[in-house]
């Protein structure tokens, strides 16, 4: 759809590379071909927000993910080619402060509508432990852990507040299409609110109300349905733990009846499998959904947050 400019050439890309326009690498390529289409031209950062993108795009939009299916967003540097097809876009929908390299190609492209959905709702800092549990066995806190949580999108409630603000960022970048923007959003916030309302009356009866969790991507999610989430690592999920903080979780496991550690997708088990075998612990997957793989326990958004749902009733032990 977008017709302000022309394609950029290799060369013109490559240019604007060397000018700064974004944290280069080779190996990064897009999920998807090009903008420029006869469609509105949405490039997305990482899997959750192409995935509003598309449902409240529906067939009015062409979405592109910098982030390949099984790549790690947070290690996400994107590429000439990726940084050209962002100027060509229409719209761009990120999350701030997760992706630095696409912060810093948003921050000088010309895209004329630009969605950060970290400012259409709330973040907090949290730190290894997030939620309502006292921390009377962690005895590693550290302040340098705490920064702003970008896993919003974890929280329905959450991420219904983001789908509305992009829904009203459609409609003023692609007017024609503004009514359909705004029936796509109301359907899928409604969805939202009935997963909201599942896990709320899935959640509210459990034996113990502590999981663990190899990096601490689920804070919103435990602080909306009072849990409390333990983190192996914090918010980056590629540390490594420290001693003083696994023996920390082994005694708060037994104190607080926990069962299971649990790993995610697109990161090593190694660790979480390690201290569940020190700990005598199951090992079970609470996927982040930063990506959708052949891993993951279903197919989009809603049916990996159903998955997710039905492992932390058995890890909490649902009465």
């Amino acid at each position: 759809m977008n017709v302000r400019r022309p394609l950029i050439s290799g060369t013109a890309a490559a240019a604007a590379a060397a000018l700064g326009l974004a944290v280069l690498s080779a190996c990064s390529t897009s999920s998807a071909a090009t903008g420029n289409t006869d469609k509105f031209d949405v490039v997305a950062s990482f899997y959750p927000m192409a995935f509003l993108a598309e449902r409240i795009g529906g067939n009015h939009v062409h979405v592109t993910s910098l982030t390949q299916p099984g790549q790690e967003p947070h290690d996400l540097e994107i590429s000439a080619r990726q940084t050209a097809m962002l100027q060509e876009s229409d719209a761009v929908l990120y999350l701030k402060n997760l992706q630095p390299s696409v912060d810093d190609a948003v921050a000088q492209s010309e895209v004329k509508t630009k969605i950060d959905a970290a400012s259409l709702t709330t973040e907090e800092k949290h730190g290894n432990e997030v939620g309502g549990h006292a921390a009377s066995h962690d005895t590693s806190k550290n302040e340098e852990l705490a920064g702003l949580d970008p896993h919003v999108w974890l929280d329905p409630v959450r991420y219904a507040q983001i789908a509305e603000g992009v829904g009203k960022a459609f409609a003023k970048g692609d007017p024609a299409h503004a009514a359909d923007y705004r029936k796509n959003t109301a359907a899928l916030v409604k969805k939202l609110d009935a997963l909201n309302a599942r896990y709320a009356n899935g959640l509210r009866n459990t034996r113990t109300k502590v999981f663990i969790t190899t990096h601490a991507a689920f804070g919103y999610l435990a602080e909306r349905y009072g849990l409390t989430e333990e983190a192996i690592n914090g918010l980056d999920p590629d540390s490594e733990p420290s001693a003083a903080r696994v023996k920390d979780l082994e005694q708060m496991a037994k104190a607080d009846g926990v069962t299971t550690v649990f790993y995610e997708t697109l990161v090593s088990d190694k660790t979480a499998k390690t201290i569940a075998g020190d700990a005598h612990l199951r090992t079970d997957v609470l996927d982040p959904i930063e990506g959708i793989t052949a891993k993951s326990r279903g197919t989009d958004y809603f049916s990996v947050m159903e998955s997710n749902l039905k492992a932390l009733q058995t890890a909490l032990g649902t009465k």
